[in-house]
């Protein structure tokens, strides 16, 4: 019996299984900012796939509607043109609508009119992304708030041991406070600009497609009946 009892003393106790780290897990250690975060990139994401929506309809070309433009003013139907272009409803049909409203002015007229359409189209395309730049750059300034603060927390909590002592448990909460942030803001911040990026490229896109089609509708202006 003695033998067996100094055998289980000396048998060395299974280690216990660790704790795995997680999204979740890393989600709680970085504190209040982690919340402020999140709410960013679901901004982020909405205004991204909202916008990319919008543009999708925006740089789809109707190959006939110019053709069918030129027919109806040639032929003197000018209503006629006007309704093609609203119920096309697209920024280019908007813009050649106010150069056919005002046929009969100076050219340079013309171009003025459609050029103030088009400013104003291509507003409503830029629209929520101030949001995404400010998201792309405050996402990483926070992060890093958050290291600050979790310094802070740890030179507290070192402070706060009167046994002189410091212990792995007093710097752990705010090294991960401090970490967990920075790599949260990252993320946002990478994720955010990339985004961002991406929605001004396809804005470019849209815009050579109205310039192409400004350029067609004055020059079927020009054009010898």
């Amino acid at each position: 019996m003695l033998i067996l009892q100094v055998t289980a003393a000396l048998t060395p106790a299974a280690p216990s299984t660790p704790v795995q780290m997680n999204l979740w897990e890393m989600f709680k250690y970085g504190g209040p900012i982690m919340y402020i975060l999140i709410i960013m990139f679901a901004i982020a994401i909405y205004i991204f796939i909202e916008r990319l929506t919008t543009l999708k309809e925006a740089s789809k070309e109707d190959k006939t509607f110019m053709n069918r433009i030129k027919d109806y003013i040639y032929d003197g139907k000018i209503d006629a043109a006007k309704k093609l272009c609203r119920d096309t409803n697209s920024p280019t049909s908007r813009m050649v609508e106010k150069g056919i409203s005002r046929l009969g002015r100076p050219m340079n007229d013309v171009l003025v009119a459609i050029e103030n359409v088009g400013n104003i189209e291509i507003a409503n395309l830029e629209k929520g992304l101030v949001i995404m730049a400010s998201v792309s750059g405050g996402a990483p300034m926070l992060g890093f708030l958050g290291t600050v603060t979790g310094m802070v927390l740890t030179f507290y909590n070192m402070t706060q041991n009167s046994t002189g002592t410091v212990q792995l448990s007093d710097l752990s909460v705010g090294m991960y406070q401090a970490m967990v942030t920075t790599v949260g803001g990252l993320i946002v911040g990478i994720l955010a600009y990339f985004a961002y990026n991406y929605l001004v490229s396809r804005i470019d896109s849209v815009v050579r497609i109205l310039e192409s089609k400004t350029m067609e509708f004055l020059d079927m202006l020009n054009e010898p009946a």
